[in-house]
């Protein structure tokens, strides 16, 4: 199947408001939609979709009650989604819309959505690093530090879910999707990615209680470490809650900066992460601490060096 990535994560909240600051805050575009949605874009149009919990536009809820509604899955063509159309309905409900997309749901509840891609093609410099023993990736007099810079979220990464099963729904999205186990964190906790994204992943799955079931993060890559670094100190100096980073994942790489949010979910800056082709081999991996970051940093207040001992 060729399915590029999560490309809109639908959410019915009890205070849109604070949503939409949120959304607005950590850099995401708004545009209002003309029935009562507010959807949040990146760069390439990725985004977070926000309506009022009883909107009935939206999915029906859960049991366990999360705000997540919906993940919708881009495809490169329409023989895609009319494939996975085909398939699926051998044995659970499909809907088919004008648009030429189709909703259901995946082997564990959770609703999905699945269309041609609506991703906008972009072009952005990458982050450039001066290393010893190589050619300067930065001329002269060209600066890296830059206070101005913009550090926006260019597309969304990838979706992480609280599961109670999470073997069968692995066996959905890689039996039924065509979707690649990169790595895991013993049997219950497999990263995944699309044959067509080439991201170590773009779906985690964890185990928990039934209780528990729905969407852990959603992420959204940035430019790189330092826009990581960048985006994350404005999201802190506007008054948000950071809840793990900044750090460095190991399965992944990719660096990280998770924050609180009123979706009832935490919100990842991502960078750098790996690719990986079908040669590559699954690692496994106790999970805990060790197994999840190389290092991590705890985010304090600026300072002098001179400045009051007592502070740090």
């Amino acid at each position: 199947m060729k399915i590029i990535g999560p490309e809109d994560v639908v959410f019915g909240v009890d205070n849109v408001e604070a949503c939409r600051t949120y959304l607005r805050d950590y850099g995401l575009s708004e545009v209002v939609l003309g029935d009562g949605g507010f959807r949040f874009e990146a760069v390439d149009g990725t985004a977070v979709t926000i309506r009022e919990g009883s909107d009935p536009v939206l999915p029906a809820p859960l049991a366990s009650g999360t705000s997540l509604r919906q993940t919708v899955w881009g495809c490169e063509d329409q023989a895609t989604v009319d494939a996975i159309a085909a398939d699926l309905s051998r044995d659970r409900p499909v809907e088919r819309h004008a648009d030429g997309s189709i909703t259901t749901e995946d082997d564990v509840g959770f609703k999905v959505a699945f269309r041609v891609t609506t991703r906008r093609a972009f072009s952005a410099a990458p982050e450039l690093v001066n290393s010893p023993g190589a050619a300067p990736a930065r001329p002269a007099n060209e600066i890296g530090a830059d206070d101005d810079a913009t550090a926006l979220p260019l597309t969304l990464s990838h979706v992480v879910y609280f599961t109670p099963d999470a073997a069968r729904m692995e066996a959905f999205y890689v039996d039924r999707l065509g979707f690649l186990v990169t790595d895991r964190f013993g049997q219950d906790a497999p990263f995944l990615r699309p044959r067509s994204n080439d991201d170590h992943h773009c779906l985690f799955l964890l185990q928990t209680p039934p209780h528990m079931q729905g969407l852990e993060h959603v992420a959204f890559h940035v430019q790189g470490p330092t826009a990581l670094m960048a985006a994350g100190t404005r999201f802190v100096n506007k008054g948000y809650e950071s809840f793990w980073g900044p750090g460095r994942h190991k399965f992944g790489s990719n660096w990280f900066w998770y924050f609180n949010s009123p979706m009832g979910c935490h919100v990842e800056y991502d960078a750098d992460m790996d690719k990986h082709d079908d040669d590559w081999i699954p690692r496994i991996a106790t999970p805990g601490a060790e197994a999840s970051q190389m290092f991590l940093f705890e985010n304090v207040e600026k300072f002098f060096p001179g400045g009051p001992p007592d502070k740090h």
